[in-house]
């Protein structure tokens, strides 16, 4: 099933179910395609390098084992290896009004409920282009304490990706930055409120990131979050963890002053 995202009558993103993805990706609701005001496309999804990455998502790679990140696991003292563990993330409700979605949402493994999630998405016109807003909070829904890792926590340093994730289409010259560091190496495991991601004709600043960036350029263009960047996170039986993400989206390169503008506002 195929939402779509308005703003001001214009279509700038579609919600996917992703519930017709063969189980190695791990099937999840994503946004995709994902434009700007004037139409630009600024997310990408099932690529050839990694299929798995679903436009813009929420996931993780190791929740108690299991794999909902998609693609190979990555297991300590092996490197990615092809596993039968992947989870898939359903919706159980959903709401949608003039302003976006309310969801419930189910992760489950082939045998179990491990997570319940609410996750409301919203956008609206801002300053030079339009703001998508994502808040998730993710309740253990087991009677056991879950951990909530990534491939960094398995022994792959600096590999901490989970949680938010946009890959980005091909890039022809990207710039990435923060307030007070610039390109991917400086940026990538920084700890700074906001981020901003040029490539030309397009600008994308995410901002309220409570987890440190995931940069990447050379490889794949793609901007994430890093939930569990050292240590795993353990939730206990009921607890619950939110997070939230702000993505201001806009035709052309912004200078300083907007992305300053915007995030004042």
């Amino acid at each position: 099933m195929v939402e779509v995202i308005r703003v001001g009558g214009v279509a700038v993103a579609e919600r996917r179910s992703g519930a017709e993805l063969p189980a190695h990706l791990s099937p999840r609701p994503h946004l995709h395609p994902i434009r700007t005001l004037g139409g630009r496309v600024v997310t990408d999804t099932c690529p050839d390098d990694h299929p798995w990455h679903l436009g813009f998502s929420f996931a993780l790679q190791d929740v108690d084992g299991w794999n909902f990140w998609g693609g190979n696991t990555y297991v300590r003292d092996q490197g990615y290896v092809a596993r039968e563990d992947h989870g898939r993330i359903e919706t159980t409700a959903l709401t949608r009004s003039d302003a976006g979605f309310d969801e419930s949402l189910t992760w489950r493994t082939p045998h179990e409920p491990l997570l319940r999630e609410t996750r409301n998405t919203r956008a609206s016109r801002t300053g030079p282009g339009w703001q998508l807003h994502v808040g998730t909070t993710l309740t253990n829904a087991t009677a056991r304490t879950l951990s909530l890792g990534s491939p960094a926590t398995n022994g792959r340093a600096g590999a901490g990706y989970g949680g938010f994730f946009w890959r980005l289409p091909a890039a022809v010259e990207p710039e990435v930055f923060t307030d007070a560091a610039t390109g991917e190496d400086a940026v990538h495991g920084s700890s700074a409120p906001w981020l901003t991601w040029t490539d030309r004709d397009f600008t994308l600043v995410f901002a309220n990131a409570a987890d440190p960036w995931f940069a990447r350029l050379d490889d794949y263009p793609g901007i994430g979050l890093q939930l569990a960047a050292t240590d795993p996170v353990l939730l206990d039986p009921g607890a619950s963890l939110t997070r939230d993400l702000h993505v201001l989206i806009a035709d052309g390169t912004l200078n300083q002053s907007q992305i300053n503008a915007w995030k004042n506002s």
